[in-house]
């Protein structure tokens, strides 16, 4: 893991007060005048910040990493520094158990996983039924007994170095009669029989996620699940995140939310300069875990929201139970309240999936605008066109439609389809705009584009698109020079925003 880069303002060295834990670089300066070639991790003001320092440090340190001790005077310019990088205050009592203890949380590159479904293996001499579906999950039916008894584990170890936290967190659903456990096994790294470590997890310590750390050696993880009673058990997913501690998802300051179904749901908030309008970005389909756009966005200067989720194979369209889907609208109104701002001041945006949920959440927001490239609203659509037009090319598509509509057949297609559309016809876009980057030839849903603009009826509403030749994943990067260009024309004519992304 790289270094953890602290930058320290103030009269005194800290270096020469505090011990430094292993794997953290902490570098002094009585004077903040110009912005580091490389950035850092976390920043610690132990003085009054200078007028001119103002800016500089709203530009160098990201939401979150400010820390200020009770040596600076929080008011005026400086009080806006702290509320646009949601800085935290430290006594300076507190310092060096900070430094020993929290620094680690705060390592530059983030990284979550899913465990592949595929990688279960069910354990030898299980006895009842196994049913897979797809990504989805797989389904255990089985008398597993009076005593908790292995019945599935993950076939490949997951590697974690010395000195790592990390976060687990099991999906699943089970029969009231079914009782389960979680086994992680922690093995030296390069061997299959020297224990480290190990953790029995009840269903109590599952409630919450679950977080571990490789204190005794560079090792692999090998994560078991054991059983007992009478009934099914469906195993959904399994994640595992490089951990934040106390500090936030992914990157400091960001945010979960969790149904009582167990599915997950994230945001990141940046307050940026705290003027309009406030940015809302869904993340696009993704494997690796975490949030999507985080530079894009910060490189246009205002507030913005990142929202990302975790299920299926790579996102499942953001669509679920109402429980689920009102984490999302919760979210961005949540956000909005604290900014102060209306709908009249927020845009929302996305790239493939996620201009799914832009649009889906802007029939409840009702925003200035929506910035979207590849639009895909037809979900139905989408997974109908595996089987002939594009087979093999999208195959989480047919989770997402067995996901929410529990069938594959037509009238799910349909279903799934009239899900967006009837909520799209019933919202008032009166005072909405709509940019759309669309791929002429696009083989996921080769009609969004022109079915949106026939299903706009009402009055005053703006829309405008550019279509690109190629299939839907053919110019992915001319769809994104047109959506930030989108962007900085917005944000100039409607925001009075000079600043280029």
């Amino acid at each position: 893991m790289d270094e953890i880069r602290i930058l320290q303002l103030g009269q005194e060295d800290w270096r020469k007060i505090y011990a430094l834990p292993e794997g953290v670089a902490l570098d002094h300066a009585e004077a903040f005048r110009e912005l580091p070639e490389k950035p850092y991790d976390m920043f610690f003001l132990d003085r009054n910040p200078l007028d001119e320092e103002i800016e500089l440090l709203f530009q160098g340190a990201k939401a979150y990493t400010l820390f200020v001790t009770d040596r600076v005077e929080v008011q005026g310019r400086a009080e806006w520094l702290c509320r646009s990088r949601k800085a935290r205050h430290i006594a300076r009592t507190d310092i060096q158990r900070f430094l020993t203890e929290e620094s680690r949380y705060y390592y530059s590159r983030p990284y979550g996983e899913k465990f592949r479904l595929a990688d279960v293996a069910i354990a030898q001499g299980f006895q009842g039924k196994v049913r897979w579906n797809g990504n989805q999950n797989v389904l255990l039916e089985a008398d597993f007994g009076d005593a908790f008894r292995q019945v599935a584990y993950w076939r490949y170890n997951s590697p974690v170095p010395r000195g790592q936290a990390v976060d687990f967190w099991l999906e699943y659903h089970r029969d009231p009669e079914v009782e389960i456990s979680m086994v992680l096994t922690l093995f030296a790294a390069g061997s299959a029989s020297d224990v480290l470590e190990q953790w029995e997890l009840g269903e109590e310590e599952l409630e919450k996620v679950v977080q571990v750390a490789c204190g005794k050696g560079d090792g692999t993880f090998f994560v078991s699940l054991r059983a007992k009673g009478r009934g099914r058990l469906w195993l959904t997913a399994l994640h595992k995140r490089i951990s934040r501690g106390s500090h936030g998802y992914f990157l400091p300051g960001g945010e979960r939310y969790v149904t009582a179904g167990r599915e997950e749901a994230f945001c990141y908030f940046e307050p940026g300069d705290m003027k309009p309008p406030l940015n809302v970005y869904f993340s696009g389909y993704k494997t690796l875990q975490g949030f999507e756009g985080y530079y894009m966005m910060r490189g246009l200067g205002c507030p913005f929201l990142l929202l990302s989720e975790p299920r299926l194979e790579g996102g499942g369209f953001y669509m679920g139970s109402s429980d689920y889907e009102h984490m999302f609208e919760n979210s961005i109104r949540k956000h909005m309240e604290e900014l102060g701002f209306t709908a009249e001041q927020v845009i929302l945006s996305g790239l493939s999936m996620g201009t799914f949920g832009a649009i889906y959440y802007g029939c409840d927001i009702r925003p200035h605008a929506m910035i979207v490239g590849k639009p895909l609203a037809s979900i139905g659509n989408v997974a109908a066109n595996e089987k002939h037009l594009r087979p093999g090319g999208f195959p989480t598509s047919l989770d997402v439609l067995r996901a929410q509509c529990g069938g594959l057949g037509e009238e799910d297609v349909e279903r799934l389809n009239e899900k967006f559309w009837k909520k799209f016809r019933e919202a008032d876009w009166g005072n909405s705009k709509f940019a759309i980057a669309y791929m002429i030839e696009d083989d996921y849903d080769a009609d969004a584009y022109e079915t949106l603009l026939s299903h706009l009826q009402s009055g005053g509403v703006q829309a405008y698109g550019k279509g690109l030749h190629g299939r839907h994943n053919d110019n992915t990067q001319g769809i994104i020079s047109w959506f930030l260009g989108q962007y900085n024309k917005i944000l100039r004519e409607d925001f009075g925003r000079r600043r280029e992304g």
